[in-house]
């Protein structure tokens, strides 16, 4: 395997050259962007297809615009059915798709539970993350053992429905986590350790449930990977998803640990999962997945969920596509610079726009609170595109109309212009 200089740098790559072009082109088509078709997601079993080509999708519960898990598939395909999604995940005879953290709190495809049964028990030695919370249940016992109880008599039930605390004798109490009760806390214990699982959402509240009457029998009787092997799987699900990366992009997809993700990453190079190339303009090796599909052309046109797949790891939406994007949620009003709930809008194989978006759902209105385009990027050129995408939007909501309530800079304005000779 040659090495190759990477042009402008004193830096040397393994591998062969790849155009920073390319590598988006790669990178976009992984995602499922520029195919050039758009089909209707119209099952459960479509959806979860998708997300089986995505490897993962997160779950985000702020709800300003609709929940960020609902627009990825949107983004992609178009115009479909969110119960869709609802019965993917949760239907009794439909479930082909489980909750756990897989990037952060994910959707997954049903079949990637035992490539999780590694990280369960960690979450029950209490490695890592879970250390605190296995804490709490070894000073809780008693309510561990009620809990298990209340769920194997009663079913699915939310942490408010539980008198478990109660029966057990111990006060319940704010605090914690997020100001989680004690009920909730346990349960998350137990749903980090695989012991129980999300059975349903009720307004966007997990019910919780046992998990062998979650997860189908045939599933759960599957034979357990070492965690060698099931790291290598994952990693090898991160590389087809991402088509090319860097070791931390490989990582991130299922957050996986430095020392792990390393030994892992060495191993799929050897049997020629992922060939090592030099990506023009990156700082760090690349890896390429040698069966990813590496189009001439991959233009698509999408508003994009902050949690998006595409976009999620900050660093690697730098490199591949020159734009810098910051989620403002957490950020004091007066110091944001784009908003509050920021969507990038994708326009061929570049990301040329943003704005902040939000659901007027009293007045059937989607409200276009501020925007702007790009650095290079002429108003003029994507204002209609957007336009578009935002009248998709609002008719996939629900919304019987989109409506400009900023002004301010040359895409806004044309942006209402436009709106208002509608």
């Amino acid at each position: 395997m040659s090495t190759r200089q990477r042009a402008g740098t004193g830096s040397r790559f393994l591998g062969p050259a790849v155009s920073r072009d390319e590598a988006r082109r790669i990178a976009l088509a992984a995602q499922q962007f520029g195919s050039g078709k758009r089909s209707t997601l119209r099952t459960p079993r479509g959806v979860a297809d998708l997300v089986r080509q995505l490897g993962v999708v997160q779950i985000d519960s702020v709800n300003v615009l609709v929940r960020s898990h609902y627009l990825p598939l949107f983004s992609r395909r178009g115009h479909y059915d969110r119960q869709l999604l609802e019965r993917a995940a949760y239907g009794e005879h439909t479930r082909s798709l489980f909750e756990y953290w897989g990037h952060e709190a994910s959707f997954l495809p049903i079949e990637y539970w035992p490539l999780f049964q590694w990280r369960m028990e960690q979450a029950r030695r209490g490695e890592g993350t879970w250390g605190r919370l296995r804490r709490y249940a070894t000073e809780h016992r008693d309510l561990v053992a009620a809990v298990r109880s209340e769920l194997h008599e009663r079913g699915a039930l939310g942490a408010g429905e539980l008198t478990g605390a109660e029966r057990a004798g111990v006060e319940r109490e704010r605090g914690g986590w997020w100001g989680w009760s004690q009920s909730k806390e346990i349960l998350e214990w137990l749903f980090w350790t695989g012991e129980v699982t999300t059975a349903s959402r009720r307004h966007f509240e997990r019910l919780y449930d046992l998990t062998e009457r979650v997860i189908p029998a045939q599933i759960l009787s599957t034979p357990t990977p070492a965690k060698e092997a099931a790291q290598r799987q994952l990693m090898t699900i991160a590389a087809s998803a991402l088509g090319v990366a860097t070791a931390r992009d490989l990582r991130d997809y299922f957050r996986l640990s430095v020392a792990d993700s390393t030994a892992r990453l060495s191993e799929l190079v050897e049997t020629q999962v992922l060939e090592p190339v030099a990506v023009q303009g990156w700082a760090q090796q690349g890896y390429l997945y040698t069966k990813a599909h590496r189009p001439r052309h991959a233009p698509a046109t999408a508003l994009l969920s902050p949690f998006d797949s595409l976009i999620w790891e900050r660093e690697r939406t730098q490199r591949l596509f020159d734009f810098h994007y910051r989620l403002e949620i957490y950020t004091p009003s007066h110091r944001r610079i784009h908003g509050y709930y920021v969507l990038p809008l994708l326009l061929g194989e570049r990301i040329v726009a943003r704005v902040d978006l939000k659901s007027d759902r009293a007045n059937g209105r989607l409200l276009v609170k501020d925007g702007s385009a790009e650095a290079g990027v002429d108003p003029v050129a994507i204002v209609e595109p957007l336009a578009q995408q935002l009248r998709s939007l609002a008719n996939w909501l629900g919304l019987a109309k989109f409506a400009v309530t900023s002004r301010r800079g040359p895409l806004m304005k044309l942006l209402k212009q436009q709106r208002a000779a509608e």
